[in-house]
């Protein structure tokens, strides 16, 4: 059984049991979350397709940690003009482990 769900503007196919890293949610470790934006869910042989979302169904999951990518270096610059700028970027993200597909 497997699911795609959408948040931070993106999909992701999601089973029971699996980790997801996700942009940041709100939200503590070990608190609970749910993901309402269903699109799809596969059940053995039946298969539901929203329009875009499947009404009532939800994944439920649970905060493994809050943390933050490893940083990326930005350098901008222009040639023959003196112009260097170098920047880095650490971008948060929430880990998520899957308990179950509701719908």
């Amino acid at each position: 059984m497997y699911a795609i769900v959408e948040t931070g503007g993106k999909q992701y196919r999601v089973s029971e049991g699996a980790t997801l890293y996700v942009e940041k949610l709100p939200g503590e470790p070990e608190s609970t979350v749910e993901l309402d934006k269903v699109l799809l869910i596969q059940d053995g042989e039946s298969v539901r397709v929203g329009t875009p979302y499947i009404d009532g169904a939800r994944v439920v999951a649970t905060v493994v940690k809050q943390a933050k990518a490893p940083k990326i270096l930005v350098f901008k610059y222009k040639p023959k003009k003196n112009y260097r700028k170098r920047y880095g970027h650490r971008q948060p993200y929430t880990a998520l482990r899957i308990e179950r597909i509701e719908g």
